[in-house]
């Protein structure tokens, strides 16, 4: 039990919350020494959490095996649940018709292994809350650059040496990953690479995305950005400001694409590039196919658990909590499923599959029952999932202002590239305070480096 905060930490984190207590301790204030990038001190300067979080190297690395096979999960649901018949899958998640021709516009390929796991670690294990299996993830920018800059502040680097910490590089691994990726079409040079944001889309996410290609480029990527309504096509090639472009980023979801009049107009150029061999589109819109929560339906459901191996019942035991699909085509038939969801409610949490970003979300400890009730029979044709609660454990911290401990609850984000498992960052709130921990969605949310410790080496 730790002294400061009366919760349980690890021994890592209690030697630090101690030495930042030490008389004219430095530790207090490392984060605030560290000097950022001008662009990422622009966009997350301000929303930084005072201290890193730590976790065992193995747990993190076991829980990233799991993460993989969840992602194997994912992408066999068509064949397994469905013959391999896309449109039955699609309408089972109710994807409308439109926007499965946009998604499936290259066949229904299958995407790489690349996304980040939103989770929460409930003080024995880390439990997974949603799959971005899309390559329009933000965290990438800040995710190895908040620890790597850490270690460049002398009292930090004396503390992380002491205890053998270790981080995982995350914008290396995914410069690496596109670098890799462009090598198909580049024919031995260096790539040309841009991020594409949907129309309009610089003008809500600009900040962070120039943060990324400031990292991108210092790795050595000819790395630009822009909206997909920039670009052009001159013959089987795709060009952004007179450059030819080898790989495309893809920051553009296919619903920012079907808001569009014209978003398959727009997307038509890239397809054909892609199918003449020319461009890469990282990730193909079929990442889409397996960014939706109904997923977490299908393999917790138990209408579908004889189409799964012990080991993957075991998987999904051990990973995904309890969740149901409520609207929708999987929600349907569900017999006395919502009544359940009404007796449970405290420790229910209602997530929309067709939206992101925390939008929608409804906690079932934090509302009455009547309000609860409402959004249950409000959820629209695209549906919804139930999922059972998982209660984070406390982030104690020292306040560098005041000097005081607080509690504060984090939900860590998981990145995985092709080569596997890419690092870790995190996002904290003061404990209790909200169900969603999200920099778009709470202004109090702040930004953690993550790093890792031998368990054997621990104080």
């Amino acid at each position: 039990m730790n002294e400061f905060t009366g919760v349980d930490a690890d021994g890592v984190t209690e030697r630090y919350l101690r030495d930042c207590l030490a008389p004219d301790s430095r530790l207090l204030t490392a984060m605030s020494d560290a000097e950022l990038p001008p662009l990422l001190a622009a966009d997350s300067g301000q929303r930084l959490f005072p201290r890193p979080l730590f976790v065992e190297e193995a747990q993190v690395r076991a829980f990233a095996d799991d993460i993989s096979g969840v992602f194997d999960l994912f992408s066999s649901l068509p064949s397994r649940l469905f013959g391999g018949d896309l449109e039955r899958y699609c309408a089972a998640l109710s994807i409308g018709e439109r926007r499965t021709r946009m998604i499936t516009r290259l066949g229904g390929v299958t995407p790489p292994r690349y996304g980040r796991a939103d989770m929460y670690h409930d003080g024995t294990a880390f439990r997974l809350l949603e799959f971005n299996i899309a390559s329009e993830l933000g965290g990438i920018e800040r995710s190895g650059e908040l620890p790597r800059l850490l270690l460049e502040v002398e009292a930090f680097a004396r503390f992380a040496k002491e205890h053998d910490l270790a981080y995982t590089d995350t914008g290396r691994m995914v410069a690496d990953t596109l670098r890799t990726a462009g090598a198909e079409v580049a024919s031995g040079r260096e790539p040309v690479i841009a991020l594409l944001e949907a129309p309009g889309g610089l003008g809500s996410y600009g900040g962070a995305w120039r943060a990324f290609e400031e990292l991108m480029r210092g790795f050595g990527l000819d790395f630009h950005i822009g909206e997909i309504s920039d670009v052009r096509a001159e013959g089987d090639r795709i060009v952004l400001d007179g450059r030819r472009l080898d790989v495309i980023l893809r920051c553009f979801s296919a619903d920012e694409m079907l808001e569009q009049p014209d978003g398959e107009a727009l997307l038509e150029p890239v397809h054909r590039a892609v199918e003449a061999g020319t461009l890469v589109l990282w990730t193909p819109m079929e990442s889409n196919l397996f960014n939706n929560k109904g997923c977490f339906a299908m393999v917790s459901d138990p209408r579908f658990q004889a189409d799964f191996t012990d080991a993957e019942r075991a998987l999904v035991e051990r990973v995904v909590p309890w969740t149901r699909a409520i609207g929708g085509t999987v929600g349907r038939d569900t017999g006395a499923l919502p009544d359940e969801f009404m007796d449970l409610r405290e420790e229910l949490i209602l997530k929309p599959n067709a939206l992101y970003g925390g939008a929608g979300i409804v906690a079932g400890w934090e509302v009455d029952e009547a309000s609860w009730r409402r959004a249950l029979e409000s959820v629209d044709a695209a549906g919804a999932i139930v999922q059972r609660r998982v209660t984070p454990r406390h982030e104690p911290v020292i306040d560098p202002e005041t000097g005081r401990p607080e509690r504060w609850q984090a939900a860590w984000g998981m990145f995985l590239t092709p080569q596997g498992y890419a690092g870790t960052y995190a996002r904290a709130l003061p404990a209790d305070e909200s169900a969603v921990i999200g920099i778009g969605s709470n202004a109090r949310t702040r930004t953690a480096g993550v790093f890792t410790y031998d368990e054997g080496k621990a104080p």
